[in-house]
């Protein structure tokens, strides 16, 4: 009889009620899986849990919860751990689980947390900004990011990641580029940007695919940059359509630097960071994670 290794789920404090979870937890320990369960109050608590998850010597660290949590988790795992850190499992509880769902991991929770346990763990990149802050899926800036970040939870709750798209047209007032520069090896733009995108991962905000052709192990990043010349059509196309918009300048490496002459703001996985300069690098295999067999980010 095969041993499944111990693991240690964390809980977004918003799911800790979810009744089927409960019950696929309850499930999996009477069949003899080890399955610890924390959850977050507050920020810094999946840093902590996972200094506790390498004490008790567990396989994999689960992610429960949205964007934000699965980042949290992860950038605890590369900082904390290093190179002795559990494999990270994604079990996707939040509003848009953009990163979930361009990994294909399953909707369903009892087969999202089978493959969080048993499931083949893979290096991923993971990518670091201003030698600090991190992100696995994407960092996002410009109006896109406005919105993102002040779509209201209740509306979330209700509308899913359709409520992006409805709150963004109610904030048509505020629609306005940010002037920055972007350059990188033999890459070098400057101009109005209305929406950037670099991902690792493929898509934000509630279903975007702003990074289409994203790897989340090939070591590079993706640039997209929604130019702000035609303001209103790009907007739509940028929410609706990105694939048909003439706005669009695209291109990959390992690193990007990005310069503005005011503040602009970046959504990074659901944490904003501000500033006037961003040095953001992808660390390739910088951690495992157990994804399906098919997952399209994998190269």
């Amino acid at each position: 009889m095969t041993t499944i290794p111990a693991s240690l789920l964390i809980l977004n404090g918003k799911s800790a009620d979810n009744a089927l979870l409960r019950e696929a937890v309850s499930l999996l320990r009477t069949e003899g899986v080890e399955l610890h369960v924390r959850v977050t109050w507050e920020k810094g608590d999946a840093e902590r849990y996972v200094k506790e998850a390498v004490s008790l010597g567990v396989a994999t660290v689960i992610a429960g919860g949205g964007d934000g949590t699965i980042n949290e988790v992860a950038t605890a795992l590369h900082k904390t751990a290093g190179e002795n850190a559990p494999a990270l499992g994604i079990l996707p509880l939040g509003t848009a689980n953009d990163f979930a769902t361009s990994t294909a991991i399953p909707e369903a929770l009892d087969k999202a947390l089978q493959l969080a346990i048993i499931g083949k763990a893979v290096p991923v990149d993971i990518v670091q900004v201003n030698d600090e802050t991190c992100f696995i899926n994407m960092a996002t800036g410009g109006f896109g990011t406005r919105i993102t970040t002040e779509t209201p939870e209740k509306l979330k709750a209700a509308l899913g990641g359709v409520s992006y798209l409805v709150h963004g047209l109610m904030r048509m007032d505020t629609l306005k580029p940010d002037r920055c520069e972007i350059h990188s090896d033999n890459f070098q733009w400057e101009g109005d940007a209305l929406v950037i995108g670099i991902g690792n991962g493929r898509q934000a905000g509630g279903g975007q695919q702003l990074c289409p052709d994203a790897l989340i192990n090939d070591g590079l990043l993706d640039l997209r940059i929604f130019t702000g010349d035609e303001l209103l059509p790009a907007l739509f196309t940028t929410l609706t359509k990105p694939e048909d918009s003439p706005n669009i300048v695209d291109s990959k490496a390992a690193w990007f630097k990005i310069t503005a002459p005011h503040e602009i703001t970046f959504n990074l996985d659901g944490e904003p960071l501000s500033g006037q300069e961003f040095h953001i690098r992808v660390l390739p295999g910088a951690l495992t994670c157990r994804l399906p067999p098919d997952c399209p980010l994998l190269s």
